[in-house]
């Protein structure tokens, strides 16, 4: 019994003797783990104007309302400095010294790596090398000048949208995958309801579900009806409906979406002529064919262009992501080669950056002029 609480009390005067230490153990061990929760907290940032922040009652200020700038239409030199910037040190060249065998050369090379075309390129070249003999014009700036006016005079043509007189106005929608149609007649609508116009939109993509639910979300931002068809149904046979629909509730304009295919697919095609037809039908007109382009393809987008205005008789180009493309000479290509006008232009992802086709704003953009 003795043993026993000699061996109770040692036990004691151990733990009594430990004690301090652990105590400062714990005292240590408390502390870091407040700093790392303190640092855990977020930062609280005081958002009051800086004459505020001493202010020991924040709740007393009001705050402070943002207020969005207005949404306005991009301009060409804005949005096109990738293109501007592939010909740029060419004309820079050119400017800096007066005119010889070389400024030709290099005022061709720019042309040819914007994406204008052999054959334009040669046209415009030969074009002002001609005048400039004619003139006697020795300023590099005055030939720049002169190129300028050749290459807006070749761009003067009809870019207006129709309507039909009688009948159903059908403003039909075609090109290959990606390019951006259901997009494109989403940001038209945008601009024609706007404008005080009526519009239906027809949703022919039925192969791509994603298609329909995308142009019906822009229906509704712009308060348009939308007519569409079950998945994988007839393209032809919802365009039709549309119309009917558009024509019994008076509604001025059908913005008909059509599935992306490859130009070089017969079948395909083919099935694209059909919708043409039905959405020509009585008492459908089909008064705008609208060629959607991806600028950025350059000239691969004038290969489209052919075979589409071969099967569907095109009248007119709508060409997106013109802001992102350094091929912006494709326009020249379209229109000289084919005679094809380009009606619009994408200049960025907003609702207003589909905008006119402007021939002066367009090639001032493209060679940097700033007179």
């Amino acid at each position: 019994m003795t043993t026993v609480l000699i061996i109770i009390v040692a036990i004691v005067l151990v733990a009594l003797a430990l004690l301090p230490f652990a105590h400062r153990a714990y005292t240590r061990r408390s502390g870091a783990v407040q700093q790392l929760e303190e640092r855990a907290k977020p930062a609280l940032v005081d958002t009051r104007p800086a004459d505020l922040r001493d202010d020991p009652t924040p709740a007393d200020v009001e705050p402070v309302e943002v207020v969005e700038p207005p949404d306005v239409a991009p301009s060409f030199v804005e949005r096109l400095t990738k293109a501007r910037s592939t010909v740029a040190g060419y004309f820079g060249s050119v400017l800096s010294r007066g005119v010889d065998a070389e400024t030709f050369d290099e005022l061709e090379e720019a042309l040819i790596r914007a994406d204008v075309g052999v054959g334009t390129t040669t046209e415009l070249i030969e074009s002002v090398r001609a005048a400039a003999k004619s003139d006697n014009i020795s300023d590099s700036r005055a030939l720049v000048d002169l190129l300028r006016t050749d290459m807006v005079e070749r761009l003067q043509r009809d870019r207006s949208l129709t309507t039909a007189d009688e009948g159903q106005t059908v403003w039909l929608f075609v090109g290959v995958n990606g390019v951006g149609k259901t997009t494109t007649i989403g940001k038209i609508g945008q601009r024609l309801t706007t404008d005080g116009s009526s519009v239906l939109m027809a949703a022919g993509d039925t192969f791509r579900a994603a298609a329909a639910e995308q142009l019906g979300a822009w229906a509704q931002r712009c308060d348009a009806e939308l007519v569409r068809g079950a998945e994988g149904a007839d393209p032809s046979s919802v365009i039709f409906d549309g119309v009917q629909a558009a024509w019994s509730r008076d509604v001025d304009v059908v913005l008909a979406d059509t599935a992306g295919r490859l130009h070089t697919k017969v079948s395909l095609m083919d099935e694209l002529r059909k919708v043409r037809r039905v959405a020509d039908r009585e008492p459908g007109v089909v008064t705008e064919t609208l060629l959607v382009i991806d600028a950025t393809t350059g000239q691969n987008g004038l290969t489209q262009a052919k075979q589409f205005t071969e099967a569907v008789d095109v009248t007119g180009v709508v060409l997106t992501k013109l802001d992102g493309s350094a091929k912006g000479g494709i326009v020249f290509a379209i229109e000289n080669d084919l005679g094809i006008p380009v009606k619009l232009v994408g200049l960025g992802e907003g609702p207003l950056d589909l905008v006119d086709f402007d021939p002066e704003q367009f090639v001032d953009a493209l060679v940097g002029w700033d007179s």
